[in-house]
């Protein structure tokens, strides 16, 4: 009964409308065979052909039986079958990213439109608790979609709305790692929601309807918002200051790998709503750039050692410079910095290489940099890498073999401004 409820679940969603050929993910384990059983029993009724990617982590023995039988099952059915094999360090994120890494390329390759995989609703629940533990935003509770564009079509699961229980069961395999509790997931299915379950026995079905009721108020929030032109600044402080918070969340969700912490992003909305034009380095290379009239977060295009003319650096600027960055603000950074150096003007610094002559303060004494070099042992690859920060006339600071000198300030002077120093690989 249960497999003719899920046949008209996925006829009344239309969810293969737009599709001839079809690509089910398959492990070999309970829910992904009923995933195949199912297409394949109704592949004429729905109008599509099916083909089977599976992907050997080469992990456990019984990888080898799994991949096995696989390809005996796709040739007695005349179905296609398309394996890969993991290779590497094995970490979960990274045989998932090669897994669906493969699935794109062989829908591609072959002429698939669609991707199709065995979540269900445990999967959903699980996912959003543990998403809620981690402390994760409101928007990544809307956990696993139904229907989400994928490679060069979709991505459709038609189990979302049945438990794993209800699904009919055929010939799998176990994975004995499924009881491992160092994976999170395993804790969670096996221990966490067990005993949450208790006070509610509905709480798998409760978490995923909360999943579905915020992916509903992020599409409504996309379609009331959608003719906010949001890096203008006009428009984006006309906002109310709840709708800034989201659509700036809106933004960065759509940049690259950016994952600002909740510190970081509220730093970033602050410098938004109070307009503070000027350049903030983010995290892995990314900055916040704010102009009179717009905003952008984009990536800091390195300079080469080719193309290493002295730099100018105003107040509230940033930029790259031979392997490290360097951002003079009067304002905290956005993510942590190894050096910081008092400026003791709001004027501009620049950043440049070693000039025959430069001679840094110490305050009772001035030194030649290359005396300087010499009684510190410098290296001459080091001495010919330094980096001088110069304001107001006077070497302010030598960058060199991983050591900041310092001028010495006078007794009258004020901290005004801060200049802070990152070395990029640490990123």
């Amino acid at each position: 009964m249960m497999k003719q409820e899920i046949y008209q679940y996925i006829v009344k969603n239309a969810f293969f409308k737009n599709h001839q050929k079809v690509l089910i993910a398959v492990s070999g384990g309970a829910d992904s065979m009923a995933l195949l059983h199912l297409l394949q029993c109704y592949q004429t009724k729905l109008g599509i052909s099916i083909g089977i990617a599976h992907v050997n982590h080469k992990q456990r023995a019984a990888s080898e039986d799994e991949e096995a039988y696989l390809r005996s099952w796709a040739q007695k059915n005349q179905i296609p079958i398309y394996v890969g094999y993991f290779s590497g360090l094995f970490t979960e994120q990274r045989a998932r990213d090669f897994r669906y890494h493969f699935f794109a390329s062989i829908m591609e390759k072959e002429q698939y439109t669609a991707l199709v995989t065995a979540h269900h609703m445990d999967d959903q629940a699980e996912t959003v608790l543990m998403r809620l533990i981690r402390g994760s935003r409101l928007r990544h509770l809307a956990g696993i979609r139904p229907v989400q564009a994928f490679a060069s079509g979709e991505l459709i699961r038609p189990f979302l709305t049945f438990r794993k229980k209800e699904l009919p069961s055929y010939y799998h395999f176990e994975d004995e790692s499924n009881s491992d509790h160092s994976y999170f997931r395993n804790r969670i299915r096996q221990s966490l929601l067990p005993e949450l379950t208790k006070e509610n026995p509905q709480l798998v079905k409760a978490l995923s309807e909360v999943a579905s009721e915020i992916s509903l108020l992020n599409e409504a929030f996309h379609y009331l918002t959608a003719d906010i032109p949001i890096t203008n600044m006009a428009s984006f402080l006309q906002q109310p200051a709840a709708i800034q918070y989201f659509l700036l969340q809106d933004y960065i969700a759509k940049i690259g790998h950016l994952n600002l912490a909740k510190s970081q992003f509220d730093t970033v909305l602050t410098l938004l709503q109070h307009h503070k034009c000027g350049t903030y380095p983010l995290k892995g290379g990314y900055a916040l750039s704010i102009d009179e009239h717009t905003f952008t977060i984009a990536k800091i295009i390195p300079k080469t050692d080719k193309d290493l003319s002295p730099i100018v650096l105003n107040c509230n600027s940033a930029t790259d410079y031979l392997g490290y960055q360097f951002f003079y603000s009067l304002f905290e950074p956005c993510l942590a910095y190894d050096t910081m150096i008092p400026l003791y003007s709001l004027s501009s610094v620049t950043i440049r290489r070693r000039q025959a002559g430069d001679s840094i303060n110490f305050g009772t004494f001035t030194k030649k940099l290359r005396r300087l070099f010499i009684d510190n042992k410098i290296p001459q690859k080091a001495r010919e890498r330094a980096i001088i920060g110069e304001q107001n006339g006077q070497v302010i600071f030598i960058l060199v073999n991983g050591e900041t000198y310092l001028r010495k300030a006078a007794n009258h002077d004020i901290m005004l401004g801060k200049l802070y120093i990152a070395k990029i690989e640490k990123r």
